[in-house]
């Protein structure tokens, strides 16, 4: 009988280091998640008194006028920005996007990252443009 008793008491798991790595992990989190929202310098497009200005917690993508993607301010390629977008969405299922392309951007490079961000399952993509215009 007191080897059943035995087993009994040593079969409880210890939560205090599972708590510890997640504690880091929200910390972790908590840092980096405003620096994405960040982005680069663009002159956007006018669309008029009713615009998407962007959302502060959606993540920045950006296109410039060379056609080059940013992740916040992170030069990378399409499908880079596309790989942690992914990442991030593991983390929050609603995450939204918003892409800012430069006035003088391609139609093509910001239409290319808006698709492959469809294509990957996102169904929050905006286009953030800025006031004015007629």
């Amino acid at each position: 009988m007191s080897r059943s008793r035995r087993r009994n008491s040593d079969a409880s798991i210890s939560l205090t280091p599972m708590i510890d790595i997640m504690t880091v992990l929200l910390a972790v989190f908590m840092v980096t998640t405003p620096m994405m929202t960040n982005g680069i310098d663009l002159d956007l497009p006018n669309a008029g008194h009713s615009v998407l200005t962007g959302n502060e917690h959606a993540i920045q993508v950006s296109v410039d006028a060379a056609g080059r993607y940013y992740l916040g301010e992170m030069q990378m390629s399409a499908e880079d920005v596309v790989r942690r977008a992914i990442a991030m969405r593991g983390e929050n299922p609603q995450l939204m996007i918003m892409i800012n392309g430069d006035r003088s951007a391609d139609y093509g490079a910001v239409m290319n990252v808006m698709g492959r961000l469809k294509d990957a399952g996102f169904q929050r993509v905006g286009l953030r443009t800025q006031m004015g215009g007629k």
